[in-house]
């Protein structure tokens, strides 16, 4: 499985392009995440786009997208086997959905402190895994601690991320058993 330093850990860079036209943010100003997750959904259905991605048979490849209200989107595809490694997105709230192939998230239904710690142990209770096969998706708020599999041994997988506000920082964790540790804190200038 590898591991990579970007927004949803692709590993090799690609070109950025304009994604589909953007959602009307909310009244405030800043998109919800409805927002975020209705133009996941969009943009998934736009064949010409996903079929735009390259794939490489070996790292992830990505491509940066408009996304609504200033939010930082990301077309991505995972070649069999790959993922992301534990993490979050700090403060941002999210969405992703899968547009080709299946992925596979597993998540901490806990809130984590944000800072001040290197390792804690997880109750039993907290683990939670969704398959996402081609068509679903989901939003998740500020913390959403995951990692995201292609777990397939022969087939890419195509996903859309958002993030609103862009990504001011990822943490990426290691997992033995119940026992997290924060690994690496990294910035926007990690990765772009």
């Amino acid at each position: 499985m590898s591991v990579s330093p970007s927004p949803s850990a692709p590993v090799s860079p690609s070109a950025s392009v304009a994604g589909s036209a953007p959602a009307p943010a909310s009244a405030a100003g800043a998109p919800t995440q409805a927002d975020l997750l209705d133009f996941v959904r969009r943009t998934a259905a736009d064949a010409a786009l996903i079929d735009s991605l390259p794939l490489d048979p070996e790292g992830r490849t990505w491509v940066r997208l408009e996304g609504p209200g200033g939010s930082e989107a990301w077309l991505i595809g995972w070649p069999p086997g790959t993922g992301t490694g534990w993490h979050d997105h700090a403060d941002s709230v999210g969405a992703f959905l899968t547009a080709r192939g299946e992925l596979k998230e597993h998540s901490l239904a806990a809130r984590l402190p944000t800072d001040g710690w290197k390792t804690l142990e997880l109750t039993e209770d907290v683990d939670r895994q969704r398959r996402l096969p081609a068509g679903q998706g989901r939003s998740f708020g500020r913390h959403h601690v995951h990692e995201v599999l292609n777990e397939s041994p022969d087939r890419h997988a195509v996903s859309v991320h958002v993030y609103y506000p862009p990504l001011p920082r990822i943490r990426r964790y290691s997992r033995t058993g119940s026992v997290l540790r924060l690994e690496q804190v990294e910035r926007p200038e990690d990765w772009q």
